[in-house]
């Protein structure tokens, strides 16, 4: 069994491939295990990297060294490979996707996720070839996500502040816009502020929309927001971060289903795992049981 670490020196508020490094080889080294560090250079080489060694064949385990947009470079490059198992070895500002574990600091022990468990995900598949192993979202809350990255940066931040940066800015260019939103053949024609379709239940730093959704259980967990005013979105967004969605039923509405599909009126910003697309006409599925995922063992992820 061959072990790959892929680091990603872009990740955090600063290159930590140093110190990964040298905690790899000092576990690997102490457990005598066969094993292989890279380091990615540009976006898209976590991918090309995950797909080069899972297209051999041979079983490997592969540890997204990152955050979660490293993760999601993983994730897209072992799709259809069951030979290949990823895990997630955190250093960026959020790490949510493994918020869904009952201990999310256990996957910072690398002789941990060395004795561990597998379970199988599933995966949402966007525009035909693209995959999040967490959340996607279209509108206010994408806007806001896909602008999150820059203000991480700044001194002082926290995850959950440069989160707060972005909606400020963002609520400021507008609320809500104009979208034909079908789930499961089911019509809805209208202003909406966020659309959030989720496999997993944490993003943003520290934002819990869809507390209940479970990453294997064959279902999308959907929230649609409708349009309202800059001086209600407030509270609507504290009770959507909160995953309070339930109090709210005539503005923050609740499916579960297999297929989202979303017309927008113009080019629009698509949030897929904090990574940015754009997109005028969406499609979100589920792709059930998809890519295989070790975590350290006796963990548990089910609500």
């Amino acid at each position: 069994m061959k072990h790959l670490f892929i680091i990603n020196p872009a990740a955090g508020k600063h290159d930590k491939t140093g110190e990964f490094t040298q905690m790899i080889r000092e576990a690997c080294d102490k457990h005598c295990l066969a094993y292989e560090i890279l380091v990615s250079r540009a976006p898209g080489d976590c991918t090309k990297i995950a797909q080069a060694a899972a297209s051999t064949g041979d079983p490997v385990r592969i540890y997204a060294c990152g955050g979660d947009g490293t993760l999601n470079e993983v994730v897209n490059g072992v799709v259809g490979y069951q030979n290949a198992a990823i895990t997630h070895f955190p250093g960026g500002s959020g790490n949510d996707f493994i918020k869904i574990f009952s201990d999310p600091a256990a996957f910072k022990n690398l002789n941990r996720l060395f004795d561990c468990d597998v379970a199988t995900f599933d995966l949402i598949r966007c525009q035909e070839d693209s995959y999040s192993i967490n959340i996607c979202s279209v509108g206010l809350d994408a806007r806001i996500g896909t602008s999150v990255g820059k203000y991480k940066r700044l001194p002082l931040v926290t995850g959950s502040g440069a989160y707060a940066l972005s909606a400020g800015v963002n609520i400021v260019k507008g609320i809500s816009h104009h979208y034909k939103v079908e789930i499961d053949g089911e019509t809805f024609d209208d202003k909406q502020t966020m659309i959030c379709v989720s496999n997993g239940r944490w993003y943003g730093g520290g934002f819990n929309p869809t507390p209940k959704a479970e990453p294997d259980d064959g279902l999308l967990d959907i929230l649609l927001v409708k349009g309202v005013s800059r001086l209600a979105v407030a509270k609507i967004i504290g009770k959507y971060k909160a995953g309070r969605y339930e109090e709210m039923p005539d503005i923050i509405r609740f499916f579960r289903g297999k297929k989202v599909v979303v017309h927008c009126d113009r080019e629009s910003e698509i949030n897929i795992d904090g990574e940015l697309l754009m997109g005028k006409d969406i499609t979100f599925e589920i792709v059930p049981q998809a890519v295989r995922f070790f975590y350290p063992k006796s963990l548990t992820y089910h609500t």
